[in-house]
């Protein structure tokens, strides 16, 4: 009875003690988030402060789940859904609060400190920025996602995308700290570079020679210093004799370029913009990028930068060799990888696993239908929505209206681009068959073992820890390599032991490859002694 008196005691003077202890973006908890301003006009003097284009904040009191942060510094965030929507009249505009904008030591519960809040442009069906963000994370490093209701000066506003934010909190998070080199690939639309610079394509990765002020208008330097590093990295992408692997996370770039196509993410490296990507070089001393900004996922961005808009039937059949079949010198992250024959076939082995995980199983409708199920009545009770409750409910499935714009439905695009990739010749190629894979320590060595079928090449790639690279070491069937008898299916090599060595392995023959573990460099096998 006196354990009971206390509990009340405790949720009657922190009545968020028990939600805080839950994750901050649990997926099916909708967050309330109320903002107080000062000024009544505060959205005039917003307006002005992005107009001007230096991203300052306005000051403000704001109040989470009935947690009180004070100070926290405003502004408002984004391109075509801040410049749409104002030009529509809405409300409905995307926020940037800092929560340590003056005190550094204030964050919300999770050490987060920065919330960024969307207001679900161009999707009709909500579904798409979370959807896309929970597949995301089975393969890469991609932030969290839920929902909030905003109110500002007791306004309420709607239900927004509340997105986890990439910086030093996400960093420690997804790789064990936050020093190093982090750049946002994003133009400043109308930002001038200097007249003697190359011209580039955005935030493409295009080499333009040494000068850091040539890349200042399309990419964002998060950290201290980096120019000389991100510079140096497409300086490698430009040069045909540089080690690639040496400059760049190959498998974690592989995951993104899968990633956007099999769910047609054109708003993104891929498409016509180029750009919602960062690119952050940690402990291991090469860059890994990092999908950004998902709302026009499934199809919402219509443009793949080879030409005009595509309509629902483009979408569906995008090319799994977009931009590499054509040699574009615009997208040197695709083409320059792909040139490479095992990662081209590495590329193809994670478009086939994202689609037997999420879509052949149907598991991404099952996941869409949760989440609208979750949001149904916050839809439907949002004063500012930006489409119809009615276009919620069919956006889904079907393509619907957008503000003047088509958008295609989740699953009338992904339905047709399971029929095409499943029929794709390139998918169709039989690979070889991972049927085991251990790792067997002896005293100071690890002898990695495969057992394949129809294999020509077998790799290892491993890392000690966190801290490196992975690396990559030939395994043989000869029967001297720690793989018992030759040319009896078991493949082997042998590495330096350390307790707490990742690794998976990679098969190929003629015209395909296999991985395992499947997700490979995100979730890879770890020996433990």
């Amino acid at each position: 009875m006196q354990l009971m008196k206390k509990l009340l005691f405790i949720l009657f003077l922190f009545p968020s003690f028990f939600v805080s202890g839950q994750d901050f973006f649990q997926w099916d908890r909708i967050q309330e988030i109320k903002l107080y301003f000062e000024r009544d006009n505060w959205s005039d003097i917003l307006t002005r402060m992005k107009s001007a284009g230096k991203k300052q904040r306005m000051s403000a009191r704001m109040v989470v789940d009935g947690v009180t942060y004070a100070d926290v510094g405003v502004r408002f965030k984004g391109n075509s859904s801040f410049k749409n929507v104002k030009k529509g009249g809405s409300k409905k505009l995307p926020f940037n609060i800092e929560v340590d904008y003056k005190d550094k030591k204030q964050s919300l519960p999770g050490g987060y400190d920065k919330i960024k809040l969307s207001n679900v442009f161009r999707d009709p069906s909500f579904v798409r920025e979370l959807l896309s963000y929970e597949i995301a994370r089975k393969y890469t490093y991609a932030p969290k996602c839920n929902f909030a209701k905003l109110y500002v000066n007791d306004e309420y506003l709607g239900l927004y995308n509340n997105t986890q934010t990439i910086d030093k909190a996400f960093l420690k998070e997804n790789f064990g700290g936050s020093k190093g080199v982090l750049v946002k690939c994003d133009p400043e639309w109308g930002a001038k570079v200097p007249p003697s610079c190359k011209k580039g394509d955005k935030s493409s990765l295009m080499y333009l020679g040494d000068n850091p002020a040539c890349y200042t208008a399309n990419y964002e330097l998060k950290s201290e210093e980096g120019w000389n590093d991100i510079i140096g990295l497409m300086e490698a992408l430009e040069d045909k004799k540089a080690n690639l692997s040496e400059h760049l996370d190959i498998d974690q770039t592989l995951w993104m370029h899968a990633f956007n196509n099999v769910l047609v993410n054109l708003d993104s490296y891929t498409g016509r913009l180029s750009h919602n990507y960062y690119m952050y070089k940690g402990k291991n001393g090469i860059f890994t990028p990092l999908i950004w900004d998902l709302n026009l996922s499934f199809g919402g961005f219509k443009f793949d930068g080879n030409g005009s808009s595509l309509d629902n039937k483009g979408l569906q059949k995008l090319s799994t060799m977009v931009h590499f079949k054509n040699n574009n010198p615009k997208r040197p992250l695709i083409v320059n990888i792909l040139k490479n024959p095992l990662w081209r076939k590495i590329y193809i082995a994670h478009i086939r696993t994202i689609l037997k995980e999420n879509f052949n199983n149907n598991e991404y409708k099952q996941r869409a239908e949760a989440i609208q199920r979750v949001i149904d009545s916050a839809v439907n009770q949002d004063p500012n929505k930006l489409y119809s409750y009615e276009a919620f409910k069919s956006n889904l499935n079907n393509t619907t209206d957008a503000g003047g714009t088509k958008i295609i439905g989740v699953v009338e695009l992904m339905e047709g681009r399971k029929e095409y990739l499943n029929n794709h010749p390139l998918l169709n190629t039989v690979p070889p068959t991972i049927e085991k894979v251990e790792g067997l320590v002896f005293e100071e060595i690890i002898a990695i073992q495969a057992k394949l079928n129809g294999a020509t090449n077998c790799y290892a790639m491993f890392r000690n820890s966190k801290k490196e690279p992975f690396k990559q070491v030939k395994m043989l069937d000869n029967g001297g390599s720690n793989d018992e008898s030759m040319d009896d299916g078991i493949w082997g090599c042998s590495i330096p032991f350390k307790n707490g060595t990742e690794y998976y392995v990679i098969a190929e023959n003629e015209k395909a490859a296999s991985v395992f573990p499947e997700r490979t460099s995100k979730e890879p096998l770890v020996v433990k002694k």
